[in-house]
């Protein structure tokens, strides 16, 4: 189990706490797939697991709560892309069903826990008393003339 780090930033969300278990978790079923598994299944497995954390921590870091749910909805794709890959690897025999029930549940209760964090962002609505309630794309999002 990896130590708990607390800052007073996204690193006490509880969302992304048990997100950080699952990659961690995750990253130990990569490394011991099989070989043929080697460029498939494990690459995926520790990139959507690390996508979840990243999102979050992301998201956390925006002002504006549309933004902010912006990345958290990502998280939840993210979220559900590594609970499928934990599935995957028990249905291919490579998962012993103790370590997926483990895995499995506690993608759920990252589940149930981001899904609370969503809420209770769109509950406060921050930012919406200064930019309205009108998602503001970053500069990257917006089309130049000829994408238009």
């Amino acid at each position: 189990m990896a130590e708990q780090v607390t800052g007073r930033g996204f690193e006490d969300l509880k969302a992304w706490q048990l997100a950080r278990q699952l990659m961690i978790g995750c990253h130990q079923v990569a490394d011991s797939l099989p070989a043929k598994e080697r460029y498939d299944l494990a690459p995926q497995m520790r990139r959507s697991s690390k996508s979840v954390m990243a999102n979050i921590a992301e998201g956390y870091g925006r002002y504006h709560y549309l933004d902010r749910l912006r990345f958290l909805y990502i998280a939840r794709g993210s979220l559900n892309e590594t609970i499928n890959h934990v599935i995957t690897a028990h249905d291919l025999a490579y998962l012993a069903d103790v370590r997926y029930k483990e895995l499995y549940q506690l993608g759920r209760e990252a589940e149930r826990t981001l899904n609370g964090y969503i809420n209770h962002v769109h509950r406060q609505r921050t930012g919406s008393d200064t930019y309205g309630d009108k998602y503001i794309p970053t500069p990257d999002e917006i089309p130049t003339p000829l994408e238009k």
